[in-house]
């Protein structure tokens, strides 16, 4: 498929001539076109408690039940569905149908929700911006979980993200892509028109988010004016050159159509039936993820091997955590939300057996230079050592652990959430703490880097990594909050979390971390250059290379676990070097 982009210059002190837009033949009734039919309904919500709002549905007249019916979401709907005014959507999807330009399309048409006054001499809230601008899943979990579930009592609707499309104007914009940003297994075909791409409430994020993150498989359609609005939260025009400058560059299938209209529908409402020709062209081939950045520029690009994805290690966990290597490359991990936790095997030939039927609540594991596999033990309150006949021996007891790092010499750091601690173990078996305060909120996962001269500490309630220096004795010295990580738009218990977990580090010094966001990766002077996504929606715990070569990386991911190939190696972190030096 081609990927078309038209790039406007924009001159400061350039003055735009205004042209004439006006609806098409494919926006006018003609006879003979069947026509459709359009039903009025409410609802209230539950994700966005207590807001009613009304929606439309629109059922071409081909439409039989017998199949499964394509479908296609309008964000402020009640400008949608008319059939006077800028869109006409109803009059253009009879035309498009018809003409095989679209396949037969349920619509649903939805307006932001309200949350009414208890009152008539009180105002009622507003949840447009809530619900439109904001830069999370919940307005497309909103229409995953309530609205489609409830069109599709009546109507047959397909489930294949493939046969989905998503459209809205101004804040309707930003929220048609971004519910397909952050749910492509629901939603793969994108319009924006005059789209909200600015702070508002953080969309303004995205240009940088679609350069960092592993492209997605989604096909956009951006249109914007030359005179669109240029106010305190950016300038809609710039924002959106910068959007089509992003997907151009991660090699999306997108397409830039620049008008001299302002923040109006004039310009969308002309070219809308064309718009929806290019969205449902070559269908049914599937909007699939561009393989690699036309001129190969991509940073994951260095990271990522086009040919391979994910795939399925092993299922039917409770929750997995703390995959580890050894020696052969094969993988251990537990599952630490069974009763009683247990620890897994993972071979490099893809089969998973049992390694410790009761691992005492083991949490984070790491291999030694000794062969053995270190284990935060929370279920006893220890840190112990199995051997590979699955015997134990205690290094330390009475203490709460979450991960730990085990160098070179034998020598181990722990991580203790709780009580804001960061633990040593000299190879005398000796502990004491080399860390304690409250600046890292959450001290979770830990990792040495390549050289054992600087421990890393991943802090899951803030947006930061830490670095401290190790020093000859193993005290830590010149912390700093170093890798500057990407945060989600949500908060949690008053902050806004990372979700900074497990580690693993490459052979070129680059940290690759679990968040909310997905596996972020950190070049070694602390920023963030890429993010690969998960296989699964959620957030995942851990991860760390494997195999025979150090070449795949497994993933920890709740009630599953992951691997896949790379471009990059990983280390056995029991032979320490030196990385190269990085780009500054």
């Amino acid at each position: 498929m081609s990927r078309m982009l038209l790039v406007v210059a924009v001159v400061t002190s350039c003055v735009f001539a205004a042209e004439e837009y006006k609806p098409g033949p494919d926006s006018e009734r003609h006879p003979g076109v069947p026509q459709g039919t359009v039903t009025q309904h409410s609802w209230t919500s539950r994700i966005f408690p207590g807001t009613t709002r009304d929606y439309w549905v629109y059922v071409p007249a081909q439409y039989d039940g017998s199949q499964p019916a394509c479908l296609m979401i309008f964000q402020d709907g009640g400008g949608y569905v008319q059939d006077n005014g800028s869109w006409r959507t109803p009059i253009v999807f009879d035309n498009l149908i018809a003409q095989k330009a679209m396949p037969v399309t349920v619509a649903i048409f939805i307006n932001p929700g309200v949350l009414k006054a208890n009152s008539p001499d009180q105002q009622d809230r507003f949840n447009r911006s809530y619900e439109y601008d904001a830069v999370n899943d919940r307005y497309a979990r909103f229409l995953i979980e309530e609205i489609i579930p409830e069109v599709s009592k009546q109507l047959n609707l397909s489930k294949n993200p493939n046969d989905r499309a998503i459209s809205g104007a101004s804040s309707g914009g930003s929220a048609a892509f971004t519910a397909a940003w952050f749910r492509p297994d629901a939603f793969r075909r994108v319009l924006s028109f005059i789209g909200s791409f600015t702070d508002l409430r953080g969309a303004g994020m995205y240009p940088t988010l679609i350069r960092k993150t592993e492209p997605k498989p989604i096909r956009v359609f951006l249109q914007d004016g030359s005179a669109d609005l240029n106010i305190y939260a950016g300038s809609w025009y710039l924002a959106n050159q910068s959007m089509a400058s992003a997907l151009e560059y991660s090699g999306y299938e997108s397409k830039f159509v620049v008008g001299t209209e302002g923040h109006n529908g004039k310009h969308g409402g002309a070219i809308f039936p064309d718009a929806l020709r290019w969205l449902w062209q070559d269908y049914p081939k599937p909007v699939s993820k561009p393989a690699a950045s036309p001129v190969d520029r991509h940073f994951l690009n260095t990271i990522l091997d086009s040919s391979a994805d994910w795939e399925l290690v092993g299922q039917g966990y409770k929750f997995t955590e703390g995959p580890a290597v050894d020696r052969e490359g094969n993988i251990f991990f537990t599952d630490v939300g069974d009763k009683p936790s247990k620890i897994y095997r993972a071979g490099t030939d893809g089969k998973v057996t049992m390694f410790k039927a009761d691992a005492g609540g083991a949490d984070g594991l790491m291999f030694g230079p000794d062969g053995r596999l270190y284990a935060c033990q929370n279920g006893r309150r220890r840190i112990v050592a199995f051997s590979m006949d699955g015997s134990e021996e205690v290094i330390a007891e009475d203490v709460s652990s979450n991960d730990l790092a085990v160098s070179s010499k034998g020598e181990i750091y722990f991580s203790n959430p709780q009580d804001h601690k960061l633990w040593f173990i000299d190879r005398a078996r000796k502990r004491r703490a080399v860390y304690e305060g409250e600046s890292i909120v959450f001290p979770n996962g830990v990792r040495l880097s390549p050289d054992e001269s600087l421990l890393y500490v991943a802090d899951t309630a803030a947006r930061s990594i830490w670095s401290f220096q190790v020093q000859a004795d193993g005290s830590l010295a010149n912390g700093e909050p170093f890798f500057h990580l990407e945060l989600p738009d949500d908060v949690d218990q008053g902050m806004l979390r990372s979700g900074a977990d497990g580690m693993t580090i490459d052979r070129e010094g680059f940290v690759y971390v679990a968040t909310k966001l997905g596996i972020q990766i950190c070049d070694p002077p602390g920023r963030v250059q890429g993010t690969i996504s998960y296989p699964q929606q959620g957030d995942a715990s851990n991860l760390v290379f494997g195999g025979p070569d150090m070449q795949t990386l497994y993933l920890t991911d709740r009630d599953k676990v992951y691997r896949r190939k790379l471009r990059r190696k990983g280390y056995p972190p029991w032979q320490p070097f030196k990385p190269p030096k990085p780009a500054l």
